[in-house]
């Protein structure tokens, strides 16, 4: 009994951090909303995230699971459906380029195929708890390992870049917290698919909040011309100038 209200109360904290994780990215849209451009953020992590929320609402639905024991998942990650899925529809709008939207649609679709070929084989080929657990379960561990490894697309460009300006802050702080609680969760419920996810995003998470402090001084310099340069263009083309009146007063 004690450790059954010890996960629940986990579970509730769990709850708690993976809202704020998922609703981390607000002020990361609300940027792209107000400049009316996606600039250099990705849409990966959002994707991947949206196939991890999909496939765990299902694994806690009491089709997959028995009864309601996995509940707190249930609710976050139904939420987290709904805000995922929001961000990438605004990445979607505000991308400029048609080669991105394509990228985008496409990945969404793909999302959508997994899932349900997921929740339908779940469903139809497997008739126990223990099984469909196993098959779904395995599916979601490698999205949830996906989604905590996604950032590193970022992370690349924070080491090239020397700077942390697309790497949110309260992205990767969250992520950690999140993953140390839903750890903690599988951990005392001994599911291995809720917990071992977690196991590689909790020193993912940490990784990224030693980078932010490392480099959260740091601007993105944007390269300007080099003054010589101008002045030699300039030059250049007052001597086109020239030679163009001279042919012209030339031939008059």
């Amino acid at each position: 009994m004690g450790d059954t209200c010890l996960r629940l109360s986990i579970g509730i904290m769990g709850n708690a951090a993976s809202l704020l994780l998922y609703a981390a990215p607000i002020i990361t849209f609300a940027r792209i909303v107000r400049k009316k451009s996606i600039e250099e953020f990705s849409c990966v992590p959002y994707i991947i995230a949206l196939l991890n929320c999909f496939l765990y609402t299902w694994y806690a639905l009491p089709v997959v699971s028995y009864r309601w024991e996995n509940f707190p998942i249930v609710t976050i990650n139904g939420l987290g459906i709904l805000l995922e899925f929001s961000f990438v529809f605004i990445y979607f709008w505000y991308s400029t380029s048609a080669k991105e939207k394509i990228k985008v649609a496409v990945s969404v679709m793909l999302v959508v195929i997994v899932f349900t070929t997921t929740a339908l084989i779940s469903a139809f080929v497997f008739h126990d708890h223990h099984h469909r657990k196993v098959f779904v379960g395995s599916v979601g561990v490698v999205a949830s390992v996906a989604m905590y490894c996604s950032p590193l697309v970022v992370v690349k460009q924070v080491l090239v870049t020397k700077s942390v300006e697309f790497m949110p802050f309260y992205l990767s702080f969250f992520t950690f917290v999140s993953s140390v609680l839903w750890m903690a969760y599988g951990l005392l419920g001994h599911d291995l698919f809720l917990a071992s996810p977690n196991m590689v995003g909790t020193p993912l998470g940490l990784f990224q909040i030693m980078l932010y402090c490392k480099y959260r001084k740091n601007k993105i310099i944007m390269e300007e011309p080099n003054k010589w340069d101008l002045e030699k263009n300039d030059e250049k083309s007052k001597q086109l100038h020239l030679v163009v009146d001279d042919n012209i007063n030339s031939k008059s």
